[in-house]
């Protein structure tokens, strides 16, 4: 018999309620389409409790959901690749930049080139046939996030920047535009973040802890536009998607977080005119209006404390003028 390799588990939860195989593993697997699944189904790389199953099987409570290969896992060689960077700083340890929307911060399944990665890996000479593995990421940010992120150019550098991301000393602040006005101008979020069981692309928190990991978030409003607000984030933790889940745990979902039902009108008039506005501004930010504004910490070799902001991209821009005139000037009403 040929050797197999594990790619994926899933075990459905108690709640589960009976749902198609290849729906249950293209709502958890990311950039994979149903087409894919089915392939795979129909080779026999599904198991269910062990056993192969056919496309239309029925996943039930309690089921282990297992995606396989009988070849063994590709390793990704990060290849340098000429993609223009902003770079903001740089100096013999660290990169700061400033990251666009749309770029993979990392090789994956489904993005194997055209990442952040493979752009450090040209502008920093690195050669795979020699064995390097620089640059080394501190800290990732969401495909569709825009703003500030650090990376090590040394092992040196890696290791006391990331003790600092562990001990919380490094400073990081996100703007976000989100749903909804707040009764208190600043507060914070605590719950535990941690990956739907519902869905595996997502995260929510789980206030009790009883699963997940500790996340805090400390926010402050700085403009209300009624409808919408514009506020600063600062991180305590950083889990994946935390500002996005911890803002939706709030009541306040990040304007056109698609994943996370941002991308539907959620507070505001019933006028027509005002839903042709909200859809304007999303095709202005086809995304989460979420930017890292700035980020400091005590730079690795000569211990002192660098700073660095950023400015709004144009399409958060575009749309932050657009609710400042809106709310001052205009009568959805009429």
């Amino acid at each position: 018999m040929s050797r197999t390799y594990t790619l994926y588990t899933f075990k459905a939860d108690k709640g589960q309620e009976p749902l198609r195989i290849d729906k249950f593993i293209t709502d958890r697997v990311e950039n994979v389409t149903r087409n894919k699944v089915q392939n795979a189904i129909d080779e026999g790389k599904v198991l269910v409790n062990g056993s192969t199953v056919k496309s239309n099987y029925k996943v039930k409570p309690g089921d282990n959901v297992e995606v396989i290969s009988f070849e063994e896992p590709r390793v990704f060689e990060v290849l340098p690749e000429n993609i223009p960077l902003d770079i903001v700083y740089e100096d013999e340890d660290l990169i700061i930049l400033n990251k666009p929307s749309g770029f993979v911060v990392h090789p994956g399944h489904g993005n194997y080139t055209g990442t952040l990665v493979n752009a450090l890996a040209h502008h920093m000479g690195v050669n795979p046939e020699n064995g390097e593995i620089r640059p080394w990421l501190v800290h990732r940010i969401d495909k569709d996030t825009t703003g500030l992120m650090v990376v090590a150019k040394t092992e040196i550098a890696m290791n006391k920047l990331a003790l600092q991301f562990k001990d919380h000393s490094i400073e990081r602040t996100y703007n976000a535009l989100v749903w909804g006005s707040f009764a208190a101008k600043e507060g914070t979020i605590v719950g535990h973040v941690g990956r739907s069981t519902r869905d595996r692309k997502m995260f929510m928190v789980y206030p009790d802890g009883e699963h997940g990991k500790h996340a805090v978030t400390h926010y402050e409003v700085l403009e209300d536009f009624n409808f919408v607000s514009l506020i600063a984030c600062k991180l305590e933790t950083g889990r994946t998607h935390q500002i996005r889940v911890h803002m939706k745990h709030a009541g306040h979902t990040l304007f056109n977080d698609a994943y996370y039902g941002g991308d539907k009108i959620l507070k505001g008039v019933v006028f027509s005119k005002y839903k042709q506005f909200i859809e304007n501004c999303f095709e202005s930010l086809p995304r989460q209006a979420l930017h890292a504004k700035s980020l400091g910490f005590v730079h690795p070799t000569t211990n002192q404390w660098i700073q660095f902001n950023s400015e709004l991209p144009n399409d958060f821009q575009t749309v932050l003028d657009k609710w400042r005139s809106v709310s001052k000037a205009y009568d959805f009403s009429k």
